[in-house]
């Protein structure tokens, strides 16, 4: 890797001439491997490989080489999720100063979805996360690994930051990892090195302020918000963590954290507010900054409407309703029953109908949910349960990844490791001639993998089409977790 000649003066000034070539070595090194388990899911099998743990993350695992990870059943079942290590340090900010009371958390830049799932199995009971993408595409990327995680009190967004604005005090914790110029990145990602410029760290920079200042009327006082980013440089960093406290009166939080960990702090030689610095050479892990800010108490904590806020009168949606002819619907009651009847805990959930789809959310939070969808682009929320098809009820895959089904509603069938990659592929699958007709659960070493309608000689494969394994070869050599 040839580093920019701007980047290498700009980092030895920072650094030092001593760290700069540590950290320049570094650069030219294999990025560490590391996974973070699901906690809520158990595995019948025993791990495959040595693991050794990441201090600040308590389900942060390194691996002393990579997984074929496409060709493991458990990976696309939401068993873990291979997150780069550094950024698992959000999970400190999070212990440190959520309350034990639920709370409503947004992750703003949240694709392709590492540090949302890593909240959502942090955050308290009964907490709401949103996450959002503002790139369509990487906000179905973001849809689907939430879904493969699992927890049913998600909203998946997809919209500018811009768009939150009007959402006076409406969460309590916000996480903004945004766009920067990616210098963390250089030995992943060879097109980080190649559109680095000390131009483009300004336009970043301009651009993180923009976002900052977009988001912050959302957070209610005295609230939480996390600012991370991939890159090494104080402009994007500590200098826009000082303005955040010029600007917005922000109060910088303090964590705990070891000596030996190998932390970097604070480089602002006028400047000592607590900030974290993830550098290759010192940590096992990429380039990686985080600082934890509070919002001040001066502000009315009280939640805005969201119709309000936004210009929308409730009784104008109804006015423009009564234009429009009803149509049938595409649900009948007897669906709505059946669907309600693969619910664990049927009362906490409030079922919906968008065209032939029935999806589950949680009751308490549909104020919240109500206010979202005034104003924002709504990807996906709750739990979607299944699509009607004349007299027929379809399981949808996200209610086989969640946790709200109830166990024993679906008869199951144990599969074999072909036959879980050939499901994976969405390619069509025999069951044993044992298997119950009609919809069955597929379990891959006793853990969810997805549904199939068994007509007998063959089962029909419903898994999604636009998640399936595309390559059509199997390495030759097949390492998995468990």
């Amino acid at each position: 890797m040839n580093l920019p000649a701007p980047f290498a003066l700009s980092s030895r000034a920072l650094l030092g001439d001593e760290e700069y070539e540590k950290l320049a070595i570094a650069l030219q090194q294999e990025s560490p491997v590391s996974v973070r388990l699901n906690e809520a899911v158990q595995v019948d099998a025993g791990l495959n490989v040595p693991l050794s743990e990441i201090p600040w993350s308590a389900a942060g695992h390194y691996l002393e080489q990579r997984l074929t990870f496409t060709f493991d059943p458990l990976f696309h079942a939401g068993c873990y999720y291979v997150q780069e290590a550094s950024s698992m340090f959000v999970e400190q900010a999070l212990k440190r100063y959520l309350p034990a009371a639920p709370v409503v958390m947004l992750d703003l830049c949240a694709a392709p979805g590492g540090k949302s799932t890593h909240a959502r199995s942090v955050l308290p009971q009964g907490s709401l996360l949103v996450a959002n993408e503002v790139v369509r595409n990487r906000s179905q990327i973001l849809a689907e690994n939430l879904t493969k995680w699992g927890h049913p009190d998600v909203v998946v967004t997809n919209n500018d930051p811009a768009d939150f604005t009007p959402l006076t005090s409406f969460f309590d914790v916000i996480l903004t990892d945004v766009p920067c110029s990616g210098e963390g990145m250089f030995r992943k990602d060879p097109n980080a090195v190649e559109e680095w410029s000390p131009e483009n760290v300004t336009v970043c920079w301009q651009r993180q302020q923009r976002i900052l200042s977009d988001i912050w009327p959302c957070l209610r006082p005295g609230g939480m918000l996390i600012y991370s980013t991939c890159t090494y440089n104080t402009k994007e960093n500590e200098e826009n963590v000082r303005w955040m406290c010029e600007e917005f009166g922000a109060e910088v939080l303090a964590l705990d954290v070891p000596d030996s960990w190998n932390i970097t702090g604070n480089l602002l030689p006028d400047a000592d507010f607590p900030v974290y610095r993830f550098l290759p050479h010192r940590t096992q892990g990429e380039g990686f900054f985080l600082a934890v800010v509070r919002k001040p108490e001066t502000a009315s904590a009280e939640r805005s409407s969201a119709y309000e806020a936004a210009g929308r009168a409730p009784s104008a949606k109804r006015k423009n309703k009564k234009n429009t002819p009803p149509t049938p619907p595409l649900v009948s009651k007897e669906q709505l029953a059946l669907a309600k009847s693969w619910l664990l805990a049927p009362d906490d959930y409030e079922l919906s109908v968008s065209g032939s789809v029935v999806s589950a959310f949680t009751r308490t939070r549909s104020g919240e949910l109500a206010s979202l969808s005034s104003l924002l682009r709504i990807v996906q929320a709750g739990v979607t349960l299944g699509e009607a098809k004349g007299k027929d009820l379809i399981p949808n895959h996200a209610l086989a990844m969640s946790r709200v089904l109830k166990p024993g509603v679906f008869p199951t069938e144990e599969v074999s490791y072909d036959q879980a990659i050939a499901y994976l592929r969405k390619e069509a699958i025999s069951l044993s001639e044992t298997a119950p007709r009609g919809y069955v659960l597929l379990l891959y070493k006793q853990v969810p993998l997805g549904f199939v309608k068994n007509i007998g000689n063959r089962a029909n494969n419903l898994y999604p089409q636009e998640w399936r394994i595309r390559s059509g070869y199997l390495p030759d050599e097949i390492r998995t977790l468990f």
